[in-house]
């Protein structure tokens, strides 16, 4: 399934929205532009700038957060550290924030501040990452276990199922690295029995992704398949590394390594042009700040929202600890790479 384009998405709220619709309700859709003035204030926090994929989203939030008129108090980023998301948090309580937005990257660290937010009544919608612990008013994010499925499949799929395969992990502390681990492990001890997943945790850094790679390339010269958990991540020193050892062959080739990603970022879209990787699941960037703010408007306002599908093309689930709104996140190959509704082509490079 695909995503709606943004400007679809925000008519179809705007629509909603006129019509006067109050709580209960289980539209998911955007508010209507207009001034900030009189809203209730929203603090947002950035997980890190070292992902092209991140990066794209912080700009969807600063072009949304205008475009619909919100109240956002200055946008803080963490930098993939939990101590600074705390403090950053505590900055956005003592300037009265009324609902905040993060995308926790220790899924399992930031519980008790969640339990802070939570006694101060100040609702948390959770972008991309799944708390373990700890209210959330709101969860946006992707069937990450989909993404280790389809990765696998795809992967399975171009090896004939034999061979071996390299995994470059995310963080294991993260829900979605033990998602989409646990997830590719499953579907090919089932599937492709006949393939050797060769994990390799990274903590969602590209020098150390890099540098377990080339020592796996060094000892399996029959290396079949690469999966990147994160391609705004592990994309350019992947593609450096097999350039550099003269394994970067055009899909298609003999020789060629067949390397399936996720993130679905424009230079992901490039390479599988290129022919240097072959797929990625994309992750919808866009969507994921459209609906971050939505729902934080809608927390701060007292506005609730129950369990089902949505108006565009989503399901809400229940959680222990709260709700998730489970984005689409399509697989993109050669096929449909140039497809207008993929966010990525519709981001700058």
């Amino acid at each position: 399934m695909k995503p709606r384009t943004s400007r679809t998405v925000a008519a179809a709220a705007t629509a909603v929205l006129l019509l006067g619709l109050g709580t209960a309700c289980n539209r998911g859709s955007a508010s209507s532009g207009g001034s900030a003035a009189g809203k209730p204030a929203i603090g947002v926090d950035l997980p890190r700038a070292d992902s092209d994929f991140w990066n794209s989203y912080a700009q969807y939030v600063k072009q949304d957060a205008s475009a619909e008129g919100l109240n956002t108090l200055p946008v803080s980023n963490s930098q993939n550290d939990v101590t600074k998301l705390v403090a950053n948090v505590q900055v956005f309580q003592n300037t009265g924030a009324k609902a905040v937005v993060m995308a926790p990257q220790d899924t399992g660290a930031i519980a008790s501040t969640l339990d802070q937010l939570s006694a101060k009544k100040i609702p948390v919608v959770s972008v991309d990452t799944r708390p373990d612990k700890g209210d959330v008013y709101m969860v946006v994010r992707a069937d990450n276990k989909a993404y280790g499925t389809k990765a696998c499949e795809f992967l399975g799929q171009q090896l004939g199922g034999k061979g071996k395969v390299a995994e470059l992990q995310g963080a294991l502390s993260s829900v979605n690295g033990r998602d989409r681990s646990e997830a590719f492990a499953a579907c090919m001890k089932e599937k492709f029995p006949g393939i050797q997943v060769i994990e390799l945790a990274t903590d969602w850094k590209g020098d150390v992704a890099s540098a377990k790679l080339q020592s796996t390339l060094a000892a399996n010269a029959d290396l079949g398949g690469i999966y990147l958990q994160a391609g705004g991540v592990f994309l350019q020193p992947t593609i450096a590394l097999l350039q550099q050892k003269g394994l970067l062959k055009p899909a298609g080739q003999p020789g060629h390594i067949a390397v399936v990603s996720n993130d679905g970022i424009p230079q992901e879209f490039d390479a599988i042009r290129k022919g240097d990787i072959d797929a990625t699941v994309s992750q919808p960037a866009d969507l994921y700040a459209k609906y971050a703010l939505y729902y934080a408007q809608a927390a701060a306002e007292g506005k609730t929202f129950q369990a089902g599908p949505t108006d565009h093309g989503s399901t809400i689930i229940s959680l222990p600890n709260g709700l998730e709104d489970q984005l689409p996140a399509p697989l993109v190959t050669k096929d449909n790479v140039d497809d207008k509704a993929l966010w990525g082509n519709n981001v700058g490079k």
